[in-house]
């Protein structure tokens, strides 16, 4: 019985003392603190967006180290600036990867800098967290090293497409497209969602990154009689595209993604924008003509921040906390290896901000393909549809 018992406490000094070799070992975790990085563009031509996830990411820490941070560790967050240029980010990359030693790469913005730092963490086995991009090569091909929340540009008109053209009884639909892998994702999907429905195209017209003057393709397509057209645009091509149809008199549906759910749109754009349609997956945080929560939410936003929040805030919100709640649920012997072990069994429910519920497992890496339909309507963004996706799509 002697022996037994002096077995059995030396087995759990054992694996007491593998605990703590590991957290030891485990690079960006200490006793007291867990190193988080992110690369946003806080220069480019997007600086703005990149800005406001730093802003919304350091809400989600402070708060999060005034309740004891995970388990016990302080979070501390390392941001650096990428200028939205893919080989800045790789020196960003290692630099946090090499010499800030971070556990985990969190929220990075931007598809071809996130493909271009990759490689650098993978290397030190240190996992690219929810990037802001919905790119599919955020989770394809699989890498055990890659997990994804973001509904792809190709998913979202795949299902949006179809689904709003039947609500409008379109006859002829186009679309005008950045000529670039982004934008020739939205057509891919839409040309998709399209095929659902005995549809195709019945005019495509593109333009070059950087363009200013989108009147011949709106011309064209106002030629052609097209009355809804899927927009492969950003800010300003949505702006300037959708202003140009107006001034001629000329007013179709239009449907952009994501990318174009700011709310940059109505305030740049102004009483132009009204009726545009975009896809989203988590509202925008007016502080205003809410639910309680989220305005609560955007004026504590606001009120530390001295400016209003805005998708991306919450996007850089959120994506903190999915780690911390997954960081929380492993425990004290906090690894690559046991976070990744708790992720492939995640579920994380729906937030304040409406996000659709998502999951993961060994095999799966992205979170969610459901987004929904938003409209501007009175210069504000106003839902208009439940989610859609794979999921809902087989109900």
């Amino acid at each position: 019985m002697k022996l037994k018992t002096l077995l059995t406490q030396a087995t759990v000094a054992a694996m007491a003392m593998t605990a703590m070799l590991a957290s030891a070992q485990q690079q960006g975790v200490s006793k007291d603190e867990v190193v988080i990085g992110t690369i946003q563009d806080l220069s480019g031509p997007i600086a703005g967006f990149g800005k406001q996830i730093r802003s919304g990411m350091q809400l989600a820490v402070d708060e999060l180290n005034e309740q004891n941070g995970i388990n016990g560790r302080k979070v501390k967050l390392i941001v650096e600036d990428s200028a939205y240029d893919p080989k800045k980010a790789v020196l960003a990359a290692q630099k946090l990867v090499n010499q800030d030693k971070i556990f985990m790469m969190v929220g990075h913005l931007g598809t071809a800098q996130n493909m271009a730092a990759m490689p650098v963490q993978f290397e030190k086995n240190v996992i690219n967290f929810f990037p802001i991009t919905a790119a599919r090569e955020m989770y394809e091909p699989f890498h055990k090293l890659k997990y994804s929340f973001a509904a792809t540009y190709y998913d979202q008109m795949r299902f949006a497409v179809p689904k709003l053209v039947k609500e409008k009884a379109a006859k002829k639909v186009c679309t005008m497209y950045q000529d670039d892998d982004f934008g020739l994702e939205v057509v891919k999907g839409g040309e998709v969602g399209l095929k659902t429905i005995g549809m195709e195209f019945a005019e495509k017209t593109s333009f070059k990154r950087g363009a200013t003057d989108f009147s011949s393709q709106i011309s064209k397509m106002q030629a052609s009689g097209c009355d809804f057209i899927v927009m492969g645009t950003l800010i300003r091509e949505t702006i300037g595209g959708i202003g140009t149809a107006r001034k001629l008199g000329y007013n179709p549906t239009f449907i952009g993604s994501s990318g174009a759910y700011t709310d940059l749109i109505h305030k740049l754009g102004g009483k132009a924008m009204d009726g545009f349609y975009a896809t989203m997956t988590v509202q925008n945080p007016y502080t205003d003509e809410q639910s309680p929560p989220i305005r609560f939410w955007a004026n504590k936003y606001k009120t530390k921040f001295n400016e209003d929040p805005t998708v991306f805030s919450v996007y850089g919100y959120l994506v903190v906390n999915s780690f911390a709640n997954a960081a929380t649920k492993v425990g004290a012997n906090l690894t690559t290896d046991s976070f990744i072990k708790v992720m492939d069994t995640m579920r994380i429910p729906t937030d304040i901000f409406g996000s659709a519920p998502a999951s993961f497992t060994p095999i799966k890496r992205l979170g969610s393909d459901a987004s929904r339909l938003s409209q501007i309507q009175d210069g504000k963004w106003k839902v208009m549809s439940e989610y859609f996706g794979e999921a809902t799509a087989k109900k």
